[in-house]
């Protein structure tokens, strides 16, 4: 055996233990001389591998070794947590499926070989909605040294045509400030240089991003953000990442509706019973999306105010009755 495979025999027992073994797979001394010479080409005496495991728990690995064999007790995470991370990768759309596909093989390998035998009934990839966006993550690289740098970016906004496909729509130059999961979708919070608020564009629709030299205006410059970013409101407010201020509607709600308000707007609305089977609920929330947010939801729910929301909605049934009182085409 080299010097040099002296000195690294700790680590690879160590990446043994962590790819092949669990509690239901412990590896006995020779099934870890096996595997250091078929995958390391490394030869190794007994005595060594004991010794070597010794001080890896010495060093605060947990290892557990008896009559049977050694397996790594403990990962930085649970079967259950990976597949829950796994889940994520296959269920975000703003990941297209090329990036999907190693972040979960990433993931899969955290686990070890005898996990990966437990994801065998994850479906493929290739079978779920994804992004076609390859500037993804680099797009998050690319927002990240720009906030850290505090400098402007620049970079072009698409919309999905009827082929599928991502289409410029138009060029964005802006103070960046934050990049939000929201509703299964990342957006980048920023100060576009066209308007005076704070805009949320979506961030899978963006490309040819690139950071320009222009010093970013900082955010508490900005209306309402003196003392930064108040994630309760963004999340409960703004339900479809509109910008506009939020405001006190008042919905008139039938009972099954508290199911629906808690998922979207968690604790942060209050509800009274009102007449059978109805209640009337207050929150407060962005006029211009809480506009959509009652039409998905139709006889469900009626708007008592504030009276211009619902003229909105008013106007929207009827401009929506009005499509299906004609012939189809």
């Amino acid at each position: 055996m080299a010097v040099e495979a002296k000195k690294t025999l700790i680590m690879r027992i160590f990446q043994i233990l962590e790819r092949y073994s669990d509690e239901d797979h412990p590896l006995t001394q020779q099934d870890i001389i096996d595997i250091l010479d078929r995958d390391y080409d490394v030869e190794c005496e007994r005595k060594a591998v004991g010794r070597n495991i010794s001080c890896l728990k010495e060093m605060g690995y947990d290892i557990v070794s008896d009559a049977k064999g050694a397996y790594l007790a403990s990962r930085h995470f649970e079967n259950a947590e990976l597949r829950l991370l796994i889940d994520s990768v296959l269920s975000s759309r703003h990941i297209n499926s090329t990036h999907s596909k190693q972040l979960i093989d990433k993931l899969i390998e955290l686990g070890g070989r005898n996990f990966k035998s437990h994801v065998k009934h994850v479906y493929s990839v290739k079978e779920w909605e994804k992004s076609q966006n390859k500037d993804f993550f680099l797009n998050i690289e690319i927002v990240d040294e720009a906030i850290e740098q505090g400098k402007k970016i620049k970079f072009e906004y698409n919309r999905t045509g009827i082929d599928g496909k991502l289409h410029m729509t138009d060029v964005h130059i802006g103070s960046p400030y934050q990049m939000l999961l929201h509703n299964q979708r990342y957006y980048l919070m920023i100060k576009d240089d066209k308007y005076d608020t704070v805009s949320y564009d979506r961030l899978d629709k963006i490309t040819n991003m690139q950071i320009t030299d222009e010093d970013a205006l900082p955010l508490k410059e900005m209306d309402g953000f003196r003392h930064g970013i108040d994630y309760k409101s963004i999340a409960t407010g703004m339900p479809y990442m509109f910008s506009d201020k939020p405001q006190t509607i008042v919905l008139k709600c039938k009972s099954f509706m508290m199911d629906e308000l808690s998922d979207w707007f968690g604790t942060a609305f209050s509800a009274t019973p009102a007449e059978d089977g109805y209640f009337v609920a207050t929150v407060k929330a962005s006029k211009q999306a809480m506009l959509y947010w009652v039409l998905q939801y139709n006889s469900n729910v009626e708007v008592l105010r504030p009276e211009a929301l619902r003229e909105e909605v008013i106007g929207r049934l009827r401009d929506t009755l009005a499509l299906y009182e004609k012939p189809a085409e």
